[in-house]
């Protein structure tokens, strides 16, 4: 499948509980030890993905699609009868990304990552 599902966000407004239930439910390791406190999920076997729980203003799960050209898919998404919701983010050193809403209203996140993935 070209443009794979690459990551997934689960969000609410307790980010800190969230991550601690994931956890505990699913023995997923989380690791918040970081500025953002973004509880990161590694990918544990070859078929996961990665992942991150997060404080959020509305609770919600996203899926970011990997891309080589955000822009291009941004504008192709919006000829399409989508429509960008976050214009094109830069983590340095980590991806840049983009929020759109397709014709329904769900919102999927575009991403390019900066780093190669570890082999």
């Amino acid at each position: 499948m070209p443009n794979p599902v690459v990551h997934f966000e689960i969000g609410g407004a307790d980010g800190s509980a969230l991550q601690q239930f994931y956890a505990q439910a699913f023995d997923w390791e989380v690791n918040a030890d970081n500025p953002m406190q973004y509880g990161l999920v590694e990918p544990q076997t070859e078929t996961s993905i990665g992942g991150g729980i997060t404080a959020a203003d509305q609770p919600g799960v996203f899926v970011y699609i990997e891309v080589d050209d955000l822009q291009a898919y941004l504008d192709r998404i919006e000829s399409l009868g989508g429509r960008t919701v976050q214009e094109i983010t830069t983590i340095p050193g980590m991806v840049t990304m983009a929020l759109f809403a397709d014709p329904e209203g769900n919102v999927v996140g575009i991403v390019h990552n900066e780093t190669p993935p570890a082999e």
